[in-house]
């Protein structure tokens, strides 16, 4: 289901949350006023909210920001949001085709949120902690496909931007479909299915 955190506590880092500027460059006085009222970043005499890249902001308020702008100006801009992600949020190193880049992302969403203080992706020990949800990877065997199950509290929009921009990073003629034969967050689901191909 959209815009509910799976659990109480969770964080994401600043330098993610800032994708909700970057990726509404066109209304960005809409995302100052949906982070401020939310709660997140330091609002500015501007009327701006300044986000501290290295600093940590509640999964719940991001997510109300997510529902807020949605409700506002609708699913498009959750998928320019999306887009913006790659660019702001942290990444694996590992990263070199359009196979590792979707992998990479269920790892990334881990990097950049925490609980109770600490990520919930350890890079030193490879080990990842539970309580967010994840992003799929099945390549689709004999196939340039890949399928991506997003099993998380994010709006579908957001999740296909993410897809969109890593799938293009590597392959610019990707294309990312719904999957509208499985369920929908949307229509009150847990997760949406992407279908990469390239």
């Amino acid at each position: 289901m959209q815009f509910q955190a799976f659990e109480p506590g969770i964080e994401v880092n600043g330098q993610t949350v800032y994708a909700v500027v970057d990726g509404v460059q066109v209304v960005q006085s809409l995302a100052f006023r949906h982070l401020r009222d939310c709660g997140i970043g330091e609002p500015r005499p501007d009327g701006s909210v300044w986000i501290d890249p290295a600093g940590w902001y509640s999964q719940t308020a991001w997510l109300e920001t997510f529902r807020r702008i949605a409700y506002e100006v609708g699913p498009a801009t959750l998928f320019q949001i999306g887009q913006a992600i790659p660019k702001n949020a942290k990444f694996p190193p590992w990263v070199t085709d359009i196979d590792s880049a979707i992998r990479s992302i269920d790892i990334a969403y881990h990097m950049n949120h925490r609980k109770g203080g600490e990520e919930l992706f350890d890079p030193e020990r490879g080990t990842m902690r539970e309580g967010i949800g994840h992003y799929g990877y099945a390549p689709i065997p004999g196939q340039r496909r890949i399928r991506s199950v997003c099993t998380n509290p994010y709006p579908c929009s957001f999740d296909h931007g993410i897809i969109t921009a890593m799938a293009r990073r590597f392959s610019p003629a990707a294309t990312v479909t719904h999957d509208d034969a499985q369920e929908c967050r949307q229509s009150g689901a847990e997760s949406c299915t992407y279908v990469v191909s390239y």
